[in-house]
């Protein structure tokens, strides 16, 4: 039961929650309609300022939905102003916190899956894919979730599946070439078996070709056979990129190395990706092995030892171990090893 004073009071706390949230939403979505590539420090800045004045989480809450309203829209996005709305992720996630990266990446890949189910017939799962392929361009995120969506979209193959596959390509093929050529030759040989296996049931033989020809081309680094290819955008806000990230460790350190399977099932088995936030799925069952071992640690002491710890009140056995452990160490060294063990 809650008394009414009390209600009221939650009542308006909710209200006054939903005021702030709906002003900081104003302030942020202000501050991406202005995003461009000159103004992206200073809006950067100003967004460093908005994660330190409220909680992590609303800002990540508030900054996905805009980004995902703004981006993943039923008509292509412009590629200029997907890299820049991505870039400004990038610049928050090594500035500010790699859970602002993982928090937008985990909201994309699973829009992209939901959307990879559905027979959506717009371009929204193009506009995600480019999302997911500039987060790795921007080092958020490694290349082996970009290898793990590809072998996806090969293993299932069908036309909407191979103009993924191809647009993906284009947009980071080279760049997954030069992390991990083994992968990408791997992924090409299977693409090839699929490609020669699924031959008769395609109308459109032409776009099969086509993404094998771009296939080879990427396998042989020949940049002039892939049209529209223009690496010159990425490389160019990839140096605007290193001048606003204020640490030195700007690079791989700060890159996601997480797999597909692993950002969809999240909510069940917990982010390890993010400090704090891993979770083994039955967090007030111990486990059995541990306790017995606790038990051998506590069976090597003395019964005066045991005899004391008693007398402290050491009543569990996590307790009684390390006041064993304390009492009878020979020197700060030991006790640091034993307590570690």
């Amino acid at each position: 039961y809650v008394p009414p004073q009390i209600r009221r009071a939650q009542e308006t706390l909710d209200d006054k929650k939903r005021e702030e949230l709906g002003r900081l939403k104003k302030m942020v979505n202000g501050l991406i309609n202005r995003l461009s590539e000159p103004n992206l420090s200073s809006i950067s800045g100003q967004m460093e300022e908005l994660y330190m004045a409220n909680s992590r989480k609303d800002m990540n809450d508030t900054l996905t939905d805009i980004l995902m309203n703004a981006c993943v829209t039923a008509v292509a996005m412009p590629a200029r102003l997907m890299m820049e709305h991505v870039l400004l992720i990038s610049i928050l996630h090594h500035n500010v916190g790699i859970e602002v990266g993982a928090h937008f990446l985990e909201a994309v890949v699973k829009k992209f899956d939901e959307l990879c189910k559905s027979d959506a017939e717009g371009k929204e799962c193009e506009n995600l894919l480019a999302l997911i392929a500039h987060l790795y361009n921007f080092h958020v995120v490694h290349c082996l979730l970009i290898f793990d969506i590809l072998k996806k979209l090969v293993s299932t193959f069908t036309e909407k599946e191979i103009e993924l596959i191809l647009f993906l390509l284009k947009n980071v093929g080279f760049s997954l070439r030069k992390d991990d050529a083994l992968a990408l030759k791997e992924l090409i040989t299977e693409a090839q078996r699929k490609a020669s296996t699924a031959e008769k049931t395609f109308q459109d033989q032409t776009r099969v070709r086509f993404m094998l020809e771009t296939m080879l081309a990427l396998r042989n680094n020949d940049m002039r056979k892939i049209p529209g290819y223009d690496p010159e955008p990425v490389e160019r806000l990839r140096k605007l990129q290193r001048t606003l990230v204020h640490s030195s460790g700007s690079g791989k350190d700060t890159e996601l190395r997480v797999s597909l399977e692993s950002l969809l099932s999240a909510d069940h088995v917990g982010r390890w990706w993010i400090v704090g936030s891993s979770w083994s799925g039955a967090p007030m069952i111990s486990d059995t092995n541990s306790k017995t071992q606790q038990k051998l640690h506590v069976g090597k002491v003395s019964a005066k030892i045991m005899e004391l710890a008693r007398k402290q009140r050491m009543n569990t056995d996590i307790r009684r171990s390390i006041f064993c452990v304390l009492m009878t160490s020979e020197d700060f060294m030991d006790a640091f090893e034993k307590l570690l063990k």
